[in-house]
């Protein structure tokens, strides 16, 4: 089953299951009991939102083989990890913003997003799956030089934390197989990361059980895998697409607009099929600083 969150004619953020080319609202949300309320609406007339609201956001740093190859570090003995403001989330066709402090470099990393179901506290790898919702996709943008800026203290969150720079979407699917699947980043149109989710130095499994045991993971965190190998500077009005084979694709541009006030729901590209100032359209109820990475 796939999940989204979008808002309602109402104005009102709710959750629905993807049918087709439709979204069912429901009553409730996917961490409890729901049932079905209203009529489908077409997911080409939606305003996105992100898929969760979590009450923390960990990202990986190195987890991948061929980034810590190719930066010449060691593999790391146990999870290296970064907190992101939950603050920063933006929505599938959201843009993401310029800050107005900071003028220096800012990334796209494509990565695989897993979203907590279940309270974990201390779990074993085999029972992690039993707590998972699901995937869904993330890009997780970065203020690079930021980081270092103070020589006696790495801004790790900081950097990560700006208002729409961590963007999620279109929707967690609770039955998603990463073990096969690979992420491919385009920047306009050009494929610029492309590597295999195989390559983690950490499975999903094995992160969220590490983590369960340094901190409680809530229904609704977001863990986001870390990058790999291809992570660069986005230029204002830069298009970037992040997919995942099987799981869909996650679009926004990057405004080169200062921060406006951010509601972590607008959606922004008006010639695609997802701009959410179209009108609803009821369906039947019927039978998507170079070198310096965190990755």
């Amino acid at each position: 089953m796939r999940w989204i969150r979008f808002r309602d004619r109402d104005g009102r953020a709710v959750y629905a299951h993807v049918e087709g080319e439709g979204a069912q609202p429901v009553e409730g949300t996917p961490f409890g009991a729901w049932n079905d309320r209203g009529d489908a609406v077409a997911l080409a007339s939606i305003e996105w939102l992100p898929p969760v609201q979590p009450s923390k956001v960990i990202a990986l740093w190195k987890n991948f083989h061929a980034l810590a190859a190719k930066q010449q570090q060691a593999i790391p003995t146990e999870p290296l990890y970064a907190l992101r403001a939950p603050s920063s989330l933006a929505a599938h066709r959201q843009p993401v913003l310029r800050p107005t402090s900071y003028d220096g470099a800012v990334f796209y990393e494509g990565e695989l997003a897993l979203v907590v179901g279940r309270t974990m506290r201390a779990l074993p790898p085999a029972q992690v799956r039993a707590h998972l919702l699901g995937c869904t996709i993330a890009n997780d943008v970065t203020a690079m030089e930021l980081i270092t800026r103070d020589p006696s203290f790495a801004q790790w969150s900081r950097a990560k934390s700006f208002d729409s720079f961590g963007v999620l979407g279109p929707w967690i699917d609770t039955a998603f197989d990463w073990t096969g699947a690979s992420v491919h980043t385009r920047v306009n149109g050009r494929e610029r990361q492309h590597y295999p989710l195989a390559d983690m130095i950490f499975a999903p499994d094995e992160l969220l059980s590490r983590l369960s045991h340094d901190m409680t993971l809530e229904p609704g965190d977001v863990v986001l895998c870390g990058t790999s190998v291809g992570s660069l500077p986005m230029r204002p009005g830069s298009e970037v697409e992040v997919e995942i084979d099987g799981l869909g694709v996650l679009a926004n541009r990057y405004d080169s607009a200062a921060a406006q006030p951010h509601t972590n729901s607008r959606s922004i590209v008006e010639k695609t099929p997802c701009a959410g100032s179209r009108p609803f359209a009821p369906l039947p109820r019927a039978p998507s600083a170079r070198g310096l990475q965190l990755g």
